[in-house]
């Protein structure tokens, strides 16, 4: 009998032991529901994956693609290619689209602006095949610019097969490369001139008009939702990009496979709380502080304070410290004449060893060498 209840009591205190050896991130995952086939919450500064449910799982994203068309289309807004006044004519292959569309007339033109809005806002096929036709001739050829992109971005989990994410068994993506997408989306101020418009409306050539309606409800509905991308297939379920900026953190949530509309914006909200109650910005590298001082040799100032030439911010657990670590490489001092902007080190950002972000330092301030007199003046002041 002694023998069964120490026998018993051994085996309480390890499964005592057990529970409370389990990682944390299986409870945090517990605190979110998510119904979905899978999702994700990443932080959009680092890039670090704060949740995820089958974050890899390879599926079909049904509109989810056009986040790429987007990227791409920006990418030649950047490379002076297209402004938004740029004309496009329209081709009866990009009118005939199916599926959400803007109803665009073929063989006449529109800009290239009114194009971008309608397929972030809208979602719109015939749009998606007008600005992919333009840009590489062809939706095929544009599609093979999109695969090569989602390379560069390390999507290793990603193929696509058209521009639009009209279904196509051969297509598909996963929740950490959609948030990979929509992280370099984030980063064009034009994407958001237009992500976040609610209402408007396209005005054809032809006089005609057809209202938009962002398919992105947490646009309106949710308090620092400003931008994401909206799929809905029989193939795919509903799913839903999003991302979202309170207190100096930005967040983007994915959710894919979702049973209907509602449960896709609900599971991202979720995903937003999550992440907002539960984590916060952490600042690793302050552009407005200096962050050393140099020596200047033969200049008209002893001492230059040298900066970092943008922020770098973290988010961590609410409550627990980085473990970031921020080094320089610079000289111990720097030579006069320099100019307001020179380039004099690099501030390197590591995490457990790893190098994980470089920043330039610079001088913001012109710094004169000594001229002969000063020179003479020196000597006697010191002497």
């Amino acid at each position: 009998m002694k023998r069964f209840f120490l026998f018993s009591l051994i085996l309480c205190l390890l499964a005592t032991s057990l529970a409370f050896s389990m990682p944390m991130v299986a409870r945090a995952e517990s605190d979110v529901d998510i119904t979905s086939k899978s999702a994700c919450l990443v932080d959009y500064a680092s890039g670090s994956m704060l949740y995820g449910h089958n974050p890899k799982e390879h599926l079909p994203i049904a509109s989810m693609v056009k986040m790429m068309t987007i990227l791409l289309t920006l990418d030649e807004f950047d490379k002076g290619s297209l402004t938004e006044e740029t004309m496009i004519t329209t081709s009866e292959n990009a009118s005939g689209m199916g599926g959400s569309q803007v109803f665009i007339d073929p063989y006449v033109e529109y800009s290239a602006g009114d194009l971008l809005k309608s397929v972030i806002m809208a979602s719109a096929n015939d749009a998606s095949v007008a600005l992919a036709e333009h840009i590489s001739g062809s939706e095929k050829a544009f599609v093979n610019k999109m695969n090569q992109k989602a390379k560069e971005l390390g999507m290793n989990d990603t193929y696509y097969v058209n521009c639009t994410g009209l279904p196509a068994p051969e297509q598909y993506s996963c929740a950490i490369d959609c948030a990979v997408v929509l992280k370099e989306i984030a980063e064009h101020e034009l994407y958001h001139k237009y992500s976040t418009i609610w209402m408007d409306e396209l005005v054809h050539p032809s006089g005609r008009k057809t209202e938009l309606v962002n398919t992105n409800r947490l646009i309106r509905y949710y308090d620092g939702c400003d931008g994401g991308k909206t799929g809905s297939t029989n193939e795919a379920g509903c799913c839903l990009s999003a991302s979202a900026v309170r207190n100096n953190m930005r967040l983007i949530s994915v959710v894919i496979g979702a049973k209907n509309s509602q449960t896709r914006f609900n599971e991202c909200t979720k995903l937003f709380n999550y992440g907002f109650a539960n984590y916060e910005s952490k600042k690793i590298v302050d552009s407005t502080l200096p962050a050393l001082s140099l020596k200047v040799n033969k200049g008209k100032v002893d001492n230059a304070d040298i900066y970092a030439n943008e922020d770098y911010a973290v988010v961590v657990k609410k409550g627990d410290a980085h473990n970031y670590e921020v080094t320089y490489d610079s000289p111990n001092k720097i030579s006069a004449p320099t100019r307001e902007g020179d380039i004099v080190g690099k501030a390197i950002i590591s995490k457990e060893g790893s190098v994980v972000k470089e920043i330039d330092l610079e001088v913001r301030a012109n710094i004169d060498a000594l001229s002969l007199k000063d020179c003479f003046d020196k000597v006697v002041e010191n002497w």
